[in-house]
């Protein structure tokens, strides 16, 4: 890996260790993002905005979780459950 890769660049490539992908990138982070985003999307809708805003603000973080659900995928030697849990993950992310 060179010292100059980032954080989008090693996850792409999917040279970033499994257990921080896993653990910090997906489960923490991701879902810290989602939940934020979920409440945002409530937010609006309480407060009468269209909801169209509300959906676009809820569906915001997909692409950044299609783009871990992938990153995990290629990354080598990681345990056959974690992907089971990360598609479980991705699937409920959508709904939160």
């Amino acid at each position: 890996m060179k010292p100059t890769a980032g954080y989008w660049s090693v996850r792409w490539r999917g040279q970033a260790p499994w257990r921080t992908l896993f653990w910090r990138d997906m489960l923490t982070a991701g879902s810290a993002i989602n939940l934020s985003t979920g409440f945002a999307a409530l937010f609006l809708i309480s407060q009468g905005q269209p909801i169209a805003w509300a959906i676009v603000v809820h569906f915001a973080p997909v692409p950044y979780n299609a783009f871990l659900l992938r990153s995990l995928w290629l990354t080598p030697g990681k345990p056959g459950w974690s992907m089971a849990v990360a598609g479980v993950w991705f699937a409920g992310m959508l709904v939160v």
